[in-house]
């Protein structure tokens, strides 16, 4: 495994690092390649019901390493870095069926605010900021940019956003809408991991179609919709972890859901 992503697999729950707090985890191709095949690891491991994304030292992610593209030697090219790092990255993000928490540590940038807006539930801790960043050197937003962000906040506060490159702290970012909740610094790492084992401890095979269906919903027409809750419903009503569910609420117990 490269030492530019590090994995820890702990009570049901992955957590994902960034670890290239040197140049503040920007991506290079090795560490997006890296980032790929760990995610596609727990998706398949089923020890895992749960995902934290996070970032090691004072930053979550700054987006693309300059230095690899402004390189001779090492710039894959933009059309490279879109297809095979970072398209590829969010990709999985949204179509793993196991929820992905975003845990924004400090300034996420560029394509690194867009894979952390990708994320299920994005929570930031109180001295984190966002930035689409593309714009201040003459590029577009990428990673998703252009099609979760209007999503999320709406499509003008967005547009002027992606123009503008603002800074936006996370208390601005909670009141767009932009992420779940921010956290009191000194709390994060604690609430983080309060909020991912209440996650993995859920029916994780509700939570996937739950997923499945919020995808689907940017697209859908509302007849769609509508069909594909009827059939994700009827195979959730048929899940080992509806039958625990009403079997513990009868009992006036905790249930014990396994994800099945």
């Amino acid at each position: 495994m490269s030492n530019s992503i590090l994995l820890k697999i702990e009570n049901k729950i992955a957590f994902i690092t960034l670890n290239r707090p040197e140049v503040f985890n920007s991506f290079n191709r090795e560490m997006a390649l890296s980032l790929q095949n760990i995610l596609d690891d727990c998706e398949s491991n089923d020890e895992v019901r749960a995902i934290v994304l996070s970032g090691n030292g004072k930053a979550f992610c700054a987006g693309q390493d300059l230095k690899e593209v402004t390189s001779p030697e090492l710039n894959p090219g933009f059309k490279k870095i879109l297809e095979e790092h970072y398209n590829p990255i969010i990709t999985r993000i949204r179509s793993i069926k196991k929820p992905i928490i975003g845990a924004v540590n400090g300034v996420a940038a560029g394509a690194g605010a867009n894979i952390a807006l990708a994320c299920d539930v994005v929570v930031a801790h109180e001295k984190v900021s966002f930035i689409q960043a593309f714009s201040l050197i003459g590029l577009i937003p990428d990673s998703a940019g252009t099609y979760f962000l209007p999503r999320l906040i709406g499509f003008q506060k967005a547009q002027a956003l992606a123009m503008l490159g603002d800074k936006i702290s996370a208390e601005d970012a909670e009141k767009m809408g932009m992420v779940y909740k921010v956290i009191p610094f000194e709390n994060f790492e604690e609430e983080v991991n309060q909020l991912s084992s209440k996650l993995a401890d859920m029916p994780t095979k509700a939570l996937g179609m739950i997923k499945e269906l919020f995808n689907k919903s940017m697209t859908n027409t509302l007849e769609e919709q509508l069909a594909l809750e009827s059939k994700l419903q009827i195979e959730a009503a048929q899940s080992e972890d509806y039958a625990e569910g009403v079997a513990a609420f009868i009992e006036k117990r905790k249930p014990n859901f396994k994800g099945k």
